[in-house]
């Protein structure tokens, strides 16, 4: 991209201005020795045509919407239409966090987000044992088809997409989805939407898994082929990097990682016999965005640049659609403090402006109080204007990829996409992201990377203002929301009245075709769909499929 006279000229001006430099730096001595992103890699003091000489435009770069998707995956990107603001909501009973749904659209988001308590997450019904004191807590409790019908009573489902975090019951909490747009009159055919059905990151950093990897991958790629065949338009897979950064990863090992996972994916599919070029192009991936400003917008178009290679030349697709990695972006919970809480609203905007300046096509921004609980009605509506305003009146969704060509920026993507890659070949060379997964070697990686971030914060190495410098005696009092425990006496109650009241000898015999179908290796997403009409709930249903598959224990990887 540059004449090498010129370069040779700008080396020579720069060691005259370093020279002039070490004067400046006599008089004031920088901050510290050294500088470096969370990746740590190393900052240096000024970017120049040098550290991208062997940057080829159209090789490295190119335009928006064309192959490597650096600068974006759609020509126009939000000259046309805004990234959707799908806030992540979700808590108590079906019938509140509807009445949050509702709150939400009318202020002005334009999709649905839906946050499970932690028993739905791993198959528990409302009833067991298990679920005792978290029904509701962190999320909607639903145990049945009937909750589900309640959690979008009043929404059109052929107006609103909807993304749904659910992993290992992934197959059972997308049926009943089904049945609801059905019983509206809905085609399942009509729906847009994602589930996220990412369990291998459940192995690697957030611990929602019920079955074995193995098992799972086969639930993953029966939704695959389901969709495939009957959801055109839905999306299969929200693949997580997110919960990975969350767990201490640095943002190098999140995009490593999450590609990684990815590709296994991708691989299973085919095993399974799906056309690469017909299935591929309903991926999605989904990234944290944390405060290390520019370090995160040039993770995002390395992620982008990086996935497109993979696609075409590992994998060898011919649809350029494949090529493109579209991502929705949620800002960091892990850095929001319940010491001065409100410092969190800058945090969260300055990562959102990060994911739109990285160009992510959907946005979560977290809400000021979540250290403390679950967000209140007025913290959820600031966490939203916060994207309005970003989208609205700061200017930067103008022009497509508003930072390209910094010199730093541009480094920095390149730098990001050469040490994923070195990830991604270790990771092939263990057998895959499934087997690394079996090994442990992921979650090796993201624990020492998260003791070495927390022994940073410790010695003041990393300033984390609020925390360890610029701290105040004095509490900041916010109002926050608290579910009512009497929600999960309620929700028991239900539950218990639904079974007596429903046809047992059906349901019984819908789960007995369950245990048969998962016995012989057959896509279970029909006999799910057929035993949820029959109100089974998701206990009985994962409880069938436990007898088949078993049960996952973690390896000790200390």
């Amino acid at each position: 991209m540059f004449d090498a006279q010129k370069l040779k000229e700008i080396k020579e001006r720069k060691k005259a201005w370093e020279k002039v430099s070490e004067k400046a730096l006599a008089r004031l001595p920088e901050r510290k020795k050294l500088f470096v992103t969370s990746s740590n890699v190393p900052v240096e003091r000024v970017y120049t045509p040098l550290d991208v000489q062997d940057l080829d435009y159209i090789r490295d770069m190119g335009f928006p919407g064309e192959y490597p998707y650096t600068r974006g995956v759609y020509p126009t990107m939000y000259r046309g239409r805004f990234w959707t603001m799908r806030q992540y909501a979700g808590f108590g009973t079906a019938e509140q966090t509807n009445q949050r749904f509702k709150y939400l659209l009318q202020q002005g988001q334009t999709g649905l987000s839906v946050a499970f308590d932690y028993p739905t997450q791993v198959g528990y019904d409302c009833t067991h044992p298990m679920a005792s004191g978290e029904v509701g807590k962190a999320g909607v409790n639903i145990s049945v088809l009937r909750d589900m019908e309640t959690l979008f009573d009043g929404i059109p489902l052929d107006k609103v997409t909807t993304s749904m975090t659910i992993n290992a019951p992934a197959q059972i909490l997308l049926a009943m989805y089904i049945v609801v747009a059905e019983n509206q009159g809905v085609a399942q055919g009509q729906l847009g939407g994602t589930i996220q059905n990412d369990i291998l990151k459940e192995y690697v950093a957030r611990g929602m898994y019920i079955f074995p990897p193995r098992a799972s991958m086969r639930l993953v790629t029966d939704i695959f082929e389901y969709c495939y065949e009957n959801m055109p338009k839905w999306n299969t897979i929200s693949i997580s990097g997110y919960h990975i950064r969350e767990a201490g990863a640095t943002a190098t090992q999140e995009i490593a990682f999450t590609l990684a996972n990815g590709i296994a994916y991708v691989q299973a599919a085919i095993e399974r016999g799906l056309n690469l070029d017909e299935f591929a192009g309903r991926l999605s991936f989904f990234f944290a965005a944390q405060s290390n400003f520019l370090e995160e917008i040039a993770k995002f178009r390395a992620a982008r640049r990086l996935w497109a290679r993979i696609m075409r030349e590992r994998f060898k697709a011919k649809d350029p659609a494949v090529w493109r990695l579209r991502f929705h972006t949620q800002t960091s919970g892990v850095t929001l403090t319940a010491q001065q809480p409100y410092n969190n609203i800058i945090r969260v905007t300055l990562q959102a402006l990060a994911a739109v300046l990285g160009g992510t096509q959907s946005l979560h921004t977290n809400s000021f109080d979540e250290a403390y609980a679950l967000p209140s009605e007025e913290a959820v509506s600031i966490a939203l204007r916060t994207q309005q305003i970003i989208a609205y009146e700061s200017g930067v969704a103008d022009t497509v990829d508003p930072l390209a060509g910094s010199y730093h920026i541009e480094y920095l993507t390149s730098q990001i996409e050469e040490e994923a890659t070195r990830y991604i070949e270790k990771i092939d060379s263990l057998g895959g992201a499934t087997a690394a997964v079996e090994k442990g070697y992921m979650q090796r990686e993201i624990v020492e990377s998260a003791y070495r971030y927390q022994k940073e914060v410790e010695s003041k190495e990393k300033v984390v203002v609020g925390i360890n410098k610029f701290t105040i005696d004095k509490e900041e009092s916010i109002t926050i929301l608290r579910v009512d425990p009497a929600v999960e006496e309620r929700q028991i109650e239900r539950l218990n009245k639904i079974k007596r009241e429903r046809n047992n000898h059906e349901v019984k015999n819908a789960l007995n075709r369950l245990h048969h179908a998962a016995e012989h290796d057959e896509n279970l997403l029909p006999t799910i769909l057929a035993a949820v009409k029959k109100q089974a709930t998701l206990g009985e249903i994962c409880d069938i499929l436990k007898t088949v598959y078993g049960e996952y224990k973690a390896p000790t990887i200390f």
